[in-house]
């Protein structure tokens, strides 16, 4: 698939903080996003031991069946020191390049990580959505911010994620019955109910979505044969 290069890569934390601000307003917030998506692809990325070496990952399904249609890898180096509020930036450069090896192009994107629900509302799913132009969407599988209340014990209960205002900015969603739940933030070009919906359709067995597993293991694997 195509990913143009929006912007040039921030060299320092006022850097970065300044580009999220400036790509802030270009978030496509009302769309309700693929009501069926025929594919949806998933990104993770891990990391070597040593903390610097990464390989990023993109695992594409059926929409329907859930069935794994394409695949791609990649390995680096992480592009930008770890500073809180601003991690997408270690993942982003190689995370495009994998994007970049696909065949297909997804009609949603599910990163493990933030959109919304970030310090300045822009995290690593809305820059990846401003980047690619595609709907996308985080599920995280812990708080990077808000406060809420516990959901329910059974599959589907939620509660809202909130900042300090009270401004709704992602969900907290239990996937599976009694097990922790996780943080659901849209991205771009999707809405909450839309993202909730498709996160527990991608999490028919267990507590993270087919999509953050399938590309947790293909990135695993490539930092083990590297």
């Amino acid at each position: 698939m195509e990913v143009q290069e929006l912007h040039a890569w921030p060299s320092s934390p006022e850097e970065a903080k300044a580009l999220q601000d400036r790509l802030r307003p270009s978030l496509e917030l009302g769309d309700p996003g693929p009501q069926r998506p025929a594919t949806i692809a998933g990104l993770d990325v891990s990391y070597a031991d040593d903390g610097g070496r990464l390989a990023a990952a993109v695992v594409v399904l059926d929409g329907v069946t859930l069935e794994t249609v394409e695949e791609a890898v990649v390995t680096g180096v992480a592009a930008f020191p770890y500073v809180p509020g601003l991690f997408a930036f270690r993942e982003l450069p190689t995370l495009l390049v994998v994007l970049r090896r696909l065949d297909t192009t997804p009609d949603l994107l599910v990163c493990d990580g933030a959109g919304l629900a970030h310090p300045r509302r822009f995290g690593l799913a809305c820059h990846l959505g401003v980047l690619t132009g595609l709907p996308t969407m985080g599920v995280a599988k812990t708080r990077l911010f808000g406060k809420h209340d516990e959901p329910g014990s059974r599959r589907g209960a939620t509660a809202d994620l909130l900042d300090d205002g009270g401004e709704v900015v992602g969900r907290v969603l239990r996937t599976q019955d009694g097990v922790k739940p996780v943080y659901v933030s849209v991205g771009h070009r999707i809405d909450l109910d839309t993202a909730c919906r498709h996160t527990l359709t991608l999490s028919p067995e267990f507590r993270l979505p087919e999509t953050t597993r399938r590309a947790d293991r293909l990135s695993r694997a490539a930092l083990r044969d590297a």
